[in-house]
Protein backbone atom coordinates (compact mmCIF):
# COMPACT_ATOMS: atom_id res chain seq x y z
CA UNK A 1 0.00 0.00 0.00
CA UNK A 2 1.52 3.40 -0.98
CA UNK A 3 2.15 5.71 1.96
CA UNK A 4 0.28 8.99 1.51
CA UNK A 5 -0.85 9.83 5.03
CA UNK A 6 0.31 9.36 8.59
CA UNK A 7 -2.56 6.89 9.10
CA UNK A 8 -1.22 4.69 6.30
CA UNK A 9 2.30 4.89 7.68
CA UNK A 10 1.01 3.96 11.12
CA UNK A 11 -0.90 1.05 9.63
CA UNK A 12 2.24 -0.25 7.91
CA UNK A 13 4.22 0.19 11.12
CA UNK A 14 1.69 -1.64 13.31
CA UNK A 15 1.33 -4.38 10.71
CA UNK A 16 4.85 -5.49 11.59
CA UNK A 17 3.51 -6.63 14.97
CA UNK A 18 0.83 -8.89 13.44
CA UNK A 19 1.33 -12.17 11.59
CA UNK A 20 1.56 -11.63 7.80
CA UNK A 21 -1.22 -14.18 7.23
CA UNK A 22 -3.46 -12.20 9.58
CA UNK A 23 -2.71 -8.95 7.75
CA UNK A 24 -3.47 -10.65 4.44
CA UNK A 25 -6.86 -11.76 5.80
CA UNK A 26 -7.59 -8.23 7.02
CA UNK A 27 -6.80 -6.73 3.62
CA UNK A 28 -8.85 -9.36 1.77
CA UNK A 29 -11.88 -8.73 3.96
CA UNK A 30 -11.50 -4.94 3.76
CA UNK A 31 -11.67 -5.24 -0.03
CA UNK A 32 -15.03 -6.99 0.33
CA UNK A 33 -16.52 -4.56 2.87
CA UNK A 34 -19.31 -2.21 1.82
CA UNK A 35 -21.13 0.85 3.10
CA UNK A 36 -23.52 0.88 0.17
CA UNK A 37 -25.90 -1.06 2.42
CA UNK A 38 -26.26 -0.50 6.13
CA UNK A 39 -28.52 -2.04 8.75
CA UNK A 40 -30.37 0.02 11.36
CA UNK A 41 -31.74 -1.73 14.46
CA UNK A 42 -34.50 0.33 16.05
CA UNK A 43 -35.07 -0.29 19.76
CA UNK A 44 -34.22 -3.99 19.69
CA UNK A 45 -34.46 -5.50 23.18
CA UNK A 46 -33.82 -9.15 22.31
CA UNK A 47 -30.06 -9.42 22.80
CA UNK A 48 -29.79 -12.80 21.08
CA UNK A 49 -31.59 -11.63 17.95
CA UNK A 50 -29.67 -8.37 17.70
CA UNK A 51 -26.38 -10.21 18.20
CA UNK A 52 -27.30 -12.65 15.45
CA UNK A 53 -27.93 -9.71 13.11
CA UNK A 54 -24.45 -8.35 13.87
CA UNK A 55 -22.97 -11.71 12.98
CA UNK A 56 -24.92 -11.75 9.72
CA UNK A 57 -23.77 -8.23 8.80
CA UNK A 58 -20.14 -9.23 9.29
CA UNK A 59 -20.58 -12.41 7.26
CA UNK A 60 -22.01 -10.45 4.31
CA UNK A 61 -19.49 -7.61 4.56
CA UNK A 62 -21.95 -4.90 5.64
CA UNK A 63 -19.61 -2.84 7.76
CA UNK A 64 -21.81 -0.25 9.51
CA UNK A 65 -24.65 -1.11 11.87
CA UNK A 66 -26.66 1.76 13.32
CA UNK A 67 -28.35 1.13 16.66
CA UNK A 68 -31.30 3.29 17.74
CA UNK A 69 -31.87 3.07 21.49
CA UNK A 70 -35.07 4.84 22.48
CA UNK A 71 -36.30 2.67 25.34
CA UNK A 72 -34.07 -0.36 24.96
CA UNK A 73 -30.28 -0.58 25.03
CA UNK A 74 -28.63 -3.13 22.77
CA UNK A 75 -26.43 -5.57 24.67
CA UNK A 76 -24.24 -7.82 22.55
CA UNK A 77 -24.39 -11.51 23.43
CA UNK A 78 -20.80 -12.72 22.87
CA UNK A 79 -21.78 -16.37 22.42
CA UNK A 80 -24.14 -15.51 19.56
CA UNK A 81 -22.26 -12.59 18.00
CA UNK A 82 -19.09 -14.75 17.92
CA UNK A 83 -16.86 -11.68 18.11
CA UNK A 84 -18.44 -10.06 15.05
CA UNK A 85 -18.98 -6.71 16.78
CA UNK A 86 -15.24 -6.03 16.92
CA UNK A 87 -15.05 -6.24 13.13
CA UNK A 88 -18.00 -3.90 12.57
CA UNK A 89 -18.60 -0.21 13.10
CA UNK A 90 -21.47 0.20 15.56
CA UNK A 91 -22.99 3.67 15.65
CA UNK A 92 -25.40 4.21 18.55
CA UNK A 93 -28.11 6.86 18.77
CA UNK A 94 -29.12 7.16 22.42
CA UNK A 95 -28.70 10.75 23.58
CA UNK A 96 -32.30 11.93 23.14
CA UNK A 97 -35.66 10.64 24.33
CA UNK A 98 -36.56 9.74 20.76
CA UNK A 99 -33.50 8.91 18.69
CA UNK A 100 -35.09 7.64 15.48
CA UNK A 101 -35.27 11.15 13.91
CA UNK A 102 -31.58 11.66 14.71
CA UNK A 103 -30.68 8.42 12.96
CA UNK A 104 -32.77 9.29 9.90
CA UNK A 105 -31.22 12.75 9.65
CA UNK A 106 -27.70 11.32 10.01
CA UNK A 107 -28.26 8.68 7.35
CA UNK A 108 -29.86 11.07 4.87
CA UNK A 109 -26.86 13.38 5.20
CA UNK A 110 -24.72 10.36 4.31
CA UNK A 111 -26.79 9.82 1.15
CA UNK A 112 -28.87 6.86 2.28
CA UNK A 113 -32.42 6.01 1.32
CA UNK A 114 -34.51 5.15 4.37
CA UNK A 115 -35.91 1.66 3.78
CA UNK A 116 -38.38 0.25 6.29
CA UNK A 117 -38.47 -3.54 6.31
CA UNK A 118 -41.90 -4.84 7.30
CA UNK A 119 -44.29 -7.61 6.26
CA UNK A 120 -47.29 -5.51 7.28
CA UNK A 121 -47.34 -2.95 4.46
CA UNK A 122 -47.67 -3.21 0.71
CA UNK A 123 -44.00 -2.64 0.05
CA UNK A 124 -41.55 -3.75 -2.62
CA UNK A 125 -40.82 -7.45 -2.73
CA UNK A 126 -37.21 -8.26 -1.94
CA UNK A 127 -36.41 -9.61 -5.40
CA UNK A 128 -37.72 -6.38 -6.98
CA UNK A 129 -35.72 -3.98 -4.81
CA UNK A 130 -33.72 -1.58 -7.00
CA UNK A 131 -30.16 -1.24 -5.71
CA UNK A 132 -29.17 1.11 -8.51
CA UNK A 133 -31.23 3.95 -7.00
CA UNK A 134 -28.54 4.58 -4.39
CA UNK A 135 -27.31 3.61 -0.94
CA UNK A 136 -29.89 1.98 1.33
CA UNK A 137 -30.32 2.01 5.10
CA UNK A 138 -32.36 -1.05 6.02
CA UNK A 139 -34.38 -0.36 9.18
CA UNK A 140 -35.43 -3.37 11.26
CA UNK A 141 -37.61 -3.28 14.37
CA UNK A 142 -38.66 -5.54 17.19
CA UNK A 143 -40.57 -8.72 16.50
CA UNK A 144 -43.39 -7.75 18.84
CA UNK A 145 -44.24 -4.26 17.55
CA UNK A 146 -42.04 -3.82 14.49
CA UNK A 147 -40.73 -0.42 13.47
CA UNK A 148 -41.99 2.82 15.01
CA UNK A 149 -44.74 4.82 13.34
CA UNK A 150 -42.17 7.54 12.72
CA UNK A 151 -39.94 5.28 10.63
CA UNK A 152 -42.87 3.77 8.77
CA UNK A 153 -44.12 7.24 7.82
CA UNK A 154 -40.68 8.75 7.16
CA UNK A 155 -39.37 5.88 5.04
CA UNK A 156 -38.58 6.53 1.40
CA UNK A 157 -39.42 2.91 0.60
CA UNK A 158 -40.86 -0.18 2.25
CA UNK A 159 -39.38 -3.62 1.73
CA UNK A 160 -40.88 -7.04 2.43
CA UNK A 161 -39.90 -10.67 2.07
CA UNK A 162 -42.52 -12.68 0.18
CA UNK A 163 -44.07 -15.38 2.39
CA UNK A 164 -46.46 -18.18 1.55
CA UNK A 165 -47.42 -19.69 4.89
CA UNK A 166 -49.67 -18.89 7.83
CA UNK A 167 -47.03 -17.25 10.03
CA UNK A 168 -47.02 -13.44 9.86
CA UNK A 169 -43.30 -12.78 9.85
CA UNK A 170 -39.79 -14.16 10.13
CA UNK A 171 -37.62 -13.84 13.19
CA UNK A 172 -35.63 -10.57 12.84
CA UNK A 173 -32.30 -12.38 12.61
CA UNK A 174 -33.69 -14.64 9.89
CA UNK A 175 -35.12 -11.61 8.06
CA UNK A 176 -31.75 -9.88 8.16
CA UNK A 177 -30.01 -12.99 6.83
CA UNK A 178 -32.46 -13.42 3.95
CA UNK A 179 -32.39 -9.74 2.97
CA UNK A 180 -28.63 -9.32 3.19
CA UNK A 181 -27.92 -12.58 1.38
CA UNK A 182 -30.10 -11.57 -1.54
CA UNK A 183 -29.01 -7.93 -1.74
CA UNK A 184 -25.34 -8.70 -1.17
CA UNK A 185 -25.22 -11.19 -4.03
CA UNK A 186 -27.15 -8.81 -6.26
CA UNK A 187 -24.91 -5.87 -5.34
CA UNK A 188 -21.61 -7.70 -5.85
CA UNK A 189 -22.64 -8.99 -9.26
CA UNK A 190 -23.71 -5.53 -10.41
CA UNK A 191 -21.72 -2.63 -11.86
CA UNK A 192 -22.47 -0.47 -8.81
CA UNK A 193 -19.41 0.94 -7.05
CA UNK A 194 -20.09 -0.71 -3.72
CA UNK A 195 -16.58 -1.05 -2.33
CA UNK A 196 -15.02 1.21 0.27
CA UNK A 197 -12.89 4.16 -0.72
CA UNK A 198 -9.16 3.94 -0.05
CA UNK A 199 -9.19 6.10 3.08
CA UNK A 200 -12.09 4.06 4.49
CA UNK A 201 -10.12 0.85 4.06
CA UNK A 202 -7.16 2.40 5.86
CA UNK A 203 -9.44 3.50 8.72
CA UNK A 204 -10.92 0.01 9.08
CA UNK A 205 -7.62 -1.83 8.73
CA UNK A 206 -6.08 0.40 11.38
CA UNK A 207 -8.90 -0.45 13.79
CA UNK A 208 -8.57 -4.19 13.13
CA UNK A 209 -4.81 -4.15 13.53
CA UNK A 210 -5.02 -2.15 16.76
CA UNK A 211 -7.47 -4.67 18.17
CA UNK A 212 -4.94 -7.44 17.60
CA UNK A 213 -1.91 -5.91 19.33
CA UNK A 214 -1.33 -5.95 23.07
CA UNK A 215 -0.25 -2.62 24.59
CA UNK A 216 -0.76 -0.98 21.22
CA UNK A 217 -0.80 2.49 22.82
CA UNK A 218 2.87 2.14 23.78
CA UNK A 219 3.81 0.99 20.30
CA UNK A 220 1.93 3.90 18.72
CA UNK A 221 3.64 6.32 21.08
CA UNK A 222 6.99 5.05 19.84
CA UNK A 223 5.87 5.55 16.24
CA UNK A 224 4.83 9.16 16.80
CA UNK A 225 8.07 9.92 18.63
CA UNK A 226 10.10 8.72 15.65
CA UNK A 227 7.77 10.08 12.94
CA UNK A 228 6.89 13.64 14.02
CA UNK A 229 6.18 15.34 10.65
CA UNK A 230 7.10 13.09 7.73
CA UNK A 231 3.94 13.42 5.66
CA UNK A 232 2.20 15.96 3.52
CA UNK A 233 -1.21 17.07 4.84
Amino acid sequence: MPINTKEEALLNYLSEFVLPSRIATFRKNADKRTRYLTVVLEDIFQSHNASAVLRTCDCFGVHDVHVVENRNELTVNPEIAMGSSKWLSLLRFNEAKENSPLAVSHLRKKGYRIVATSPHVDGTNLEDFDLSKGRAALFMGTERIGLSDYIMEEADEHLKIPMYGFTESFNISVSAAIILHHLSLKLRSSEIKWQLQHHEKVEILLKWVRNNIKKVELIEQKFFETHPQPFVP
